[in-house]
């Protein structure tokens, strides 16, 4: 997953969790970059102490209103609130903000806010480029919610098909994934999702709220060599259509076996399956923050001849 991130050169697989001088230097890295959340060992030190100490040590602010927790509780909590058009009920606020704390109150980066999507984000993530003379332009629809490997793998595979490929990636509106997946999918709303695809290194662009079916429009607009679709069921168009029946007839479209056997559902199961697990992990780590605060505060109330490290 992380490989297919356009701005990752390269993956260090089983990387040491906390980041020595060392692992900097064995991978050539002028510096790390982390979140402005901390992370702590098991003894309740900054893993980034040593980096931190010796200048190679960048932060970027976290992006509010993202966060596994709030994902995770959407799953839990079986609720569409999260949906682009519905309003953020108070009990999945209420839900969702508490999911996992720790009885001693509430740190900085645990719990949940809403995230707000903005022109600037887009443009941030977006390639900026327009199909060239030459290129394939490639054609994917579909939810691609909680996005996954097995979305990475069709990606990969459609990106294989042309030797100049411009890949479109369509995606739903949340009614519309809703109306053929049930329940209270998509676990990620539509500003979510763009972004999340937008990241990929296979796509160049992405159209949000995508029509369901494929029309002639919608190919001549795009001017769309050809049309891919995964091996999952074709849910059919509200009228009882196939979705694809405009590309099938100009003979443009192709079914693709990603070769994953990962999908959305199986992840909610597993989250659901480690519910217990998982409420226990976060409210241990938010306590550990906490205690990290609190030993922080205290040691900045101190005076200055009498803090720890002062030389």
């Amino acid at each position: 997953m992380v490989q297919a991130i356009k701005w990752v050169d390269e993956v260090v697989p089983a990387a040491p969790y906390v980041t020595t001088l060392e692992t900097l230097d064995k991978y050539n890295c002028d510096f790390c970059v982390h979140g402005n959340d901390i992370t702590l060992t098991v003894d309740g030190r900054d893993t980034y102490e040593e980096v931190k100490q010796a200048g190679r040590y960048r932060e970027c602010k976290r992006t509010q209103g993202v966060s596994t927790t709030d994902l995770v509780g959407r799953m839990l909590l079986v609720t569409k609130a999260h949906h682009s058009s519905q309003e953020m009920s108070s009990e999945y606020r209420e839900y969702a903000d508490s999911f996992g704390k720790c009885p001693g109150g509430r740190n900085p980066w645990t719990g949940v806010s809403q995230f707000l999507q903005t022109s600037q984000k887009i443009i941030q993530f977006a390639s900026g480029k327009e199909p060239q003379p030459g290129e394939t332009v490639i054609y994917v629809a579909g939810a691609f919610d909680l996005f996954h490997i097995g979305h990475v793998d069709f990606l990969e595979k459609v990106h294989r098909l042309a030797e100049r490929p411009y890949i479109i990636a369509g995606l739903h509106f949340d009614q519309e994934v809703n109306h053929y997946k049930g329940k209270n999918y998509p676990i990620m709303n539509l500003h979510e999702r763009t972004l999340s695809v937008l990241a990929c290194r296979y796509v160049s662009e992405v159209v949000i709220g995508a029509p369901y079916a494929v029309t002639a429009e919608l190919l001549s607009h795009f001017k769309v060599d050809l049309v891919c679709h995964g091996k999952t069921e074709i849910i059919p168009d509200r009228d009882g259509s196939d979705p694809y029946q405009e590309p099938k007839r100009r003979g443009i479209f192709c079914q693709i076996d990603s070769g994953s056997n990962l999908t959305t559902d199986l992840i909610v199961q597993r989250i659901i399956t480690n519910r217990l697990e998982y409420e226990a992990r976060n409210q241990k780590k938010e306590a550990k923050e906490l205690a990290f605060l609190e030993a922080a505060r205290r040691q900045a109330a101190q005076p200055l001849g009498e803090r720890d490290g002062d030389f």
